[in-house]
């Protein structure tokens, strides 16, 4: 009989999300798994077990633990890159690059990151987004608090940096397409604009990251976010350290686990095109991907030729209507299979197509997998 693996979860950062794909990992192979939170900073000096998952944040003191224990180990932050552990992390690029591909499609043509810290999380956030964007001919402006020469760690940070915020806001450029490094960053970005008399999304539209606002549909404007994939982050980690117990040897590189998607709420859901025809052109698009259109029917609501319609979305969008139709229903086809259990031949007849055949093909040239492959590295246990 193969004795129960004791794994110990030690978090100095935490999110549920994070946990639940631990737990179903551990659940899956008979792990008993021990989970001290650090929350209250009490370090379990004196377990003992076979491995360890930890997110090593800024307490010293759980560093030298975890490097005490001398057990196998996964670390899901780059925090301390001198540590020799093996890493599971959150692909920053792929979620910047996600919101990028998503500002581009509403038409925008200035740009904003938005940090208040140096953390490396968002700095590869924020150097995805701007490598994004130049790959498509766009600047990015990135604007830091914590490099700003009225920056105060003081009583009156709240104050300073609000009145600078909304300053920024307020010169910017618009129509403004802002990413901020987290979702309370983005927050802080819709109540400054706000605040100068932005209207949000017309005039600055907003996305975070990580998807952890509590209620968020409830906000007068619910705030687009890019779901990081905690979940399979946390799957994958739990994974990687099985091996490792198993004897396996630690990867060189950090395994890197891509985002899910950008959660498309008001604060981004706005189109910000100068030509009305190719407007008109998008929207019909959107509104209607799910049904058997083509892009004569796209023409006829654009009031243009079919030449005509191919060459504005060029000029105007740098992609062609028959890449936008199918950019609309692949993304709505990784929505259904990443949050329902409906088959791939009614996930294909749900986002426009006409056989599972055509879907699957469509799928595959666009995401470099199947629709099955995609649903299982979304949601990890299937």
């Amino acid at each position: 009989m193969t004795r129960q693996k004791n794994v110990l979860l030690v978090l100095g950062w935490y999110d549920h999300r994070l946990h639940q794909g631990i737990a179903e990992y551990a659940q899956e192979h008979g792990w008993h798994l021990t989970a001290n939170l650090a929350r209250e900073r009490v370090i379990p000096w004196g377990w003992k077990g076979d491995g360890v998952l930890a997110w090593l944040g800024a307490g010293e003191d759980l560093v030298e633990f975890v490097a005490s224990v001398g057990k196998p180990t996964v670390d899901f932050s780059l925090r301390r890159p001198n540590l020799p552990f093996a890493r599971v992390l959150q692909d920053h690029a792929h979620a910047a690059r996600l919101v990028a591909e998503h500002f581009l499609a509403r038409g925008f043509k200035h740009y904003l990151f938005y940090s208040d810290t140096d953390n490396w999380s968002y700095e590869e956030r924020g150097r995805g987004f701007v490598t994004a964007l130049k790959r498509s001919g766009h600047e990015c402006a990135w604007i830091k608090w914590h490099e700003s020469k009225v920056h105060h760690s003081r009583r009156e940070e709240w104050s300073k940096r609000r009145a600078w915020l909304t300053a920024q806001m307020r010169h910017a450029p618009k129509p403004l397409a802002v990413f901020a490094a987290n979702d309370q960053l983005a927050v802080d970005v819709l109540e400054a604009s706000e605040q100068s008399g932005l209207a949000v999304p017309e005039q600055v539209a907003i996305v975070g990251a990580e998807n952890y606002l509590l209620a968020v549909d409830a906000m007068r404007t619910p705030i687009s976010s890019v779901d990081t994939n905690l979940e399979e982050q946390g799957y994958e980690g739990a994974a990687l350290l099985d091996r490792l117990m198993r004897g396996a040897r630690p990867p060189r590189q950090p395994v890197r686990v891509p985002a899910a998607r950008v959660v498309t709420r008001k604060s981004s859901d706005i189109l910000a095109v100068a030509h009305p025809s190719v407007a008109r052109g998008l929207r019909f698009i959107w509104e209607h991907f799910r049904e058997a259109i083509g892009i004569d029917d796209v023409a006829r609501a654009a009031a243009l030729s079919r030449r005509g319609l191919h060459q504005a979305f060029l000029e105007h969008l740098d992609r062609t209507p028959g890449e936008e139709l199918r950019s609309r229903r692949v993304e709505h086809a990784k929505k259904l299979l990443a949050e329902t259990d409906e088959k791939v031949e009614v996930v294909a007849r749900q986002s426009g197509y006409q056989s599972a055949n055509s879907f699957c093909v469509a799928f595959r040239k666009s995401e470099r997998q199947s629709p099955v492959a995609y649903r299982r590295s979304v949601r990890p246990g299937l």
